[in-house]
């Protein structure tokens, strides 16, 4: 005799049964086998013979013993909701989730294994945070460009830019003092019509005068500084050109023959002007600086 009270596990194992018996008994007065029955549920012919005798313990869940239930149902042409229900009220899902609820051991093994994973994670966080200190020393130890003012600079630099090209114009190291001219009033004399025509006829021709006297191949860069650039241009013979500090506002204009090394500083705010075709900075400027070659 069983000690338990009413209402404990015997009776949810009688009704296990009781479902399990009820559907073997359909099958066998339909006359299938169970492998039959298995082959046309799709299901294992294991699973089933435990389902026949309560042995839920070798079913893979809950959900699939409610779908087994309904399946096996509608084969035998049995109504399949009661008997789900009285599965669920027997405490089948109950005794499943108990043996599902029940602790996993780790062995030993496992316990290893996670040290050593632990482990390996500390490693590489120590060899990571190194890598980005040691990036960041190097980093703050890279020299930046500075700005040299035109009065800091060699005189030797601007003579050679004057003898490169008489036509570069190299700003001095300190602008001149303006001396303000006593004005004179000039007589007005009221030239003769036949002098005027001469001196219209004679300027274009002193203008083509000077383009013919450029070398042939010349090429010019005009600058138009927004803020305040460090510019550096040499010629293809790596003589320099220009080297100077620019202030914000101001315009420079340079001829010479190509190809020219150039390097502007601030280049943002400069605007590059090569045979009167703009040219984009943007693509050779890394840290505020372009560096680039004009052919």
């Amino acid at each position: 005799m069983s000690s338990l009270p009413p209402g404990a596990a015997e009776p949810v194992r009688e009704v296990q049964e009781t479902v399990g018996a009820e559907l073997a008994r359909a099958r066998q007065a339909a006359g299938l086998s169970l492998d039959e029955a298995a082959r046309q549920l799709k299901f294992a012919a294991r699973q089933l013979d435990a389902l026949e005798h309560g042995e839920l313990g070798r079913l893979p869940g809950s959900a699939a013993v409610r779908g087994m239930v309904r399946s096996y149902a509608r084969l035998l042409q049995l109504d399949p909701e009661p008997l789900v229900a009285r599965v669920a009220a027997g405490g089948v899902i109950q005794g499943l989730a108990q043996r599902f609820r029940q602790p996993v051991p780790f062995s030993d093994g496992a316990r290893r294994s996670n040290l050593a994973y632990v482990a390996l994670s500390l490693t590489l966080l120590v060899v990571v945070v190194a890598v980005a200190l040691e990036w960041r020393q190097e980093r703050a130890g890279t020299p930046r460009l500075a700005f040299v003012s035109a009065a800091q600079q060699p005189a030797e630099a601007q003579r050679a830019a004057a003898s490169e090209d008489p036509r570069v114009t190299v700003a001095s190291a300190a602008p001149a003092p303006r001396v303000q001219a006593p004005r004179v009033q000039a007589p007005q004399v009221q030239a003769p019509q036949a002098q005027v025509t001469q001196a219209r006829a004679a300027a274009p021709a002193l203008s083509g005068a000077a383009d013919e006297a450029a070398p042939a191949g010349t090429a010019r860069l005009a600058l138009q500084f927004e803020g305040e650039s460090w510019v550096e241009i040499r010629s293809g013979s790596g003589k320099l050109l220009v080297a100077s500090l620019n202030a914000a506002g101001t315009e420079r204009l340079v001829s010479g023959l190509p190809p020219f090394d150039v390097v502007i500083g601030n280049a943002q705010q400069v605007r590059l002007i090569y045979n009167d075709k703009p040219v984009d900075l943007a693509p050779y400027v890394k840290v505020e600086v372009a560096r680039f070659t004009l052919r």
